[in-house]
């Protein structure tokens, strides 16, 4: 994960650019007018056969369509924190430097963002090793679900997959969080452990399929411990899938405090290259003193103070509860408190290129996050 502090570091994100096509010459334009009559059939065969004949001569015809494709806009979703992790909700146009494969470039246009539909995919892993923690795993996702949609409307939609050894599409897009709430209670864990593929499969049947990425947000929420065994898919693969469907990733740790987890280096790989942000809020200790009534994985052993303590009741079990549920806040309000800038590239043309963004703030002690580029060329 890449980030831009101050005057340093980098990183960056591009919503697709537009495909824009010219519009019919005026004469076609003019047949098409609102409240414009047609012309009379033989008035119309008439005008025809004059079209023709005057481009038999070589004249030029005001039938004929000028088609021109090329990037008109890059749009760039920014979060601005300090480096304490508060929003930042006070940055202007002046406060921003946008640059292509290193050129700087012309913002057009820059806003404070929070009302852009977002496409989001809550994968929730429900592999073997994810059984003990997935009765808060399925509290916590509620209670995402029913915050960022009660808070957007219709306008944002959120679709539920699972993985363990194969991926499935629980719930698909839907904007009714009484609906997602219930499908998310009644998920159970199986066997295997699939996460490159299931990410890969979101990305490219699901958010590549919900319509024009400069009008919408396509994200990925991923809760999982981060480790795959046996996905026919590479990590390079998912994250290059990820980057072509123009899709954000976050990633919610689940390994439990105390663990060596080599699954979190894939969680943070899995974001570096697509704007989101890797959280792991179960890595501190709930407490570490026997006042407190428990210590996290009984790093005593066996105590009075850590009996029952498990993931059905007890202060360790709320705890958990609370932090995964804080991770997931997080994301919410990092969604909804996003800038926007706009910029006609200065080389415009579709050429199938990876083009690199990085932005740049002249304001001191506060971090900056986007993603790092997008494809000139149609999805």
């Amino acid at each position: 994960m890449e980030s831009w502090t101050g005057n340093s570091g980098r990183k960056g994100i591009a919503i697709p650019f537009i495909l824009a096509f010219a519009a019919l010459a005026p004469g076609a334009r003019g047949l098409r007018a609102s409240g414009q009559q047609a012309k009379p059939a033989a008035a119309a065969a008439s005008a025809s056969q004059g079209n023709t004949a005057q481009a038999e001569k070589g004249a030029p015809s005001a039938q004929t369509p000028t088609l021109k494709a090329f990037v008109e806009l890059v749009n760039v979703p920014i979060t601005a924190t300090t480096k304490r992790g508060q929003r930042v909700i006070d940055l202007d146009k002046d406060d921003v430097r946008v640059f292509e494969d290193g050129v700087a470039q012309k913002i057009t246009h820059f806003e404070r963002e929070t009302r852009v539909p977002l496409r989001i995919g809550l994968i929730v892993d429900t592999s073997n090793s994810a059984r003990p923690k997935l009765p808060y795993e399925k509290d916590a996702a509620q209670q995402f679900v029913d915050t960022i949609l009660n808070n957007s409307g219709t306008k944002t939609q959120v679709f539920l997959e699972t993985f363990d050894s194969t991926s499935s599409i629980v719930q698909d897009f839907t904007y009714d969080p009484d609906v997602l709430s219930e499908k998310i209670q009644d998920l159970k864990t199986g066997g295997g452990k699939a996460l490159y593929d299931a990410i890969h499969f979101a990305c490219r049947e699901k958010l590549m399929k919900t319509g024009p990425a400069e009008e919408i947000r396509r994200v990925l929420v991923v809760i999982s411990d981060g480790v795959d065994v046996q996905s026919q898919h590479t990590l390079d693969q998912t994250v290059s899938m990820a980057r072509m469907a123009e899709t954000m990733i976050y990633t919610v740790g689940t390994a439990a405090y105390g663990f060596s987890n080599p699954g979190d280096k894939i969680l943070e790989a899995l974001v570096t290259d697509t704007g989101g942000s890797p959280l792991f809020p179960l890595r501190d200790a709930p407490g570490t003193d026997l006042e407190s009534g428990y210590l996290s994985h009984k790093q005593i052993g066996s105590s009075s103070q850590n009996e029952g303590e498990g993931a059905e009741t007890g202060e360790l079990s709320a705890a958990r509860m609370a932090h995964l549920v804080g991770a997931l806040q997080a994301i919410g309000r990092d969604l909804s408190e996003q800038y926007l800038i706009s910029y006609k590239p200065t080389r415009d043309a579709l050429d199938a290129t990876y083009r690199t963004i990085k932005i740049e703030t002249t304001r001191r002690g506060v971090v900056l996050r986007w993603k790092p580029g997008y494809f000139a060329g149609p999805e």
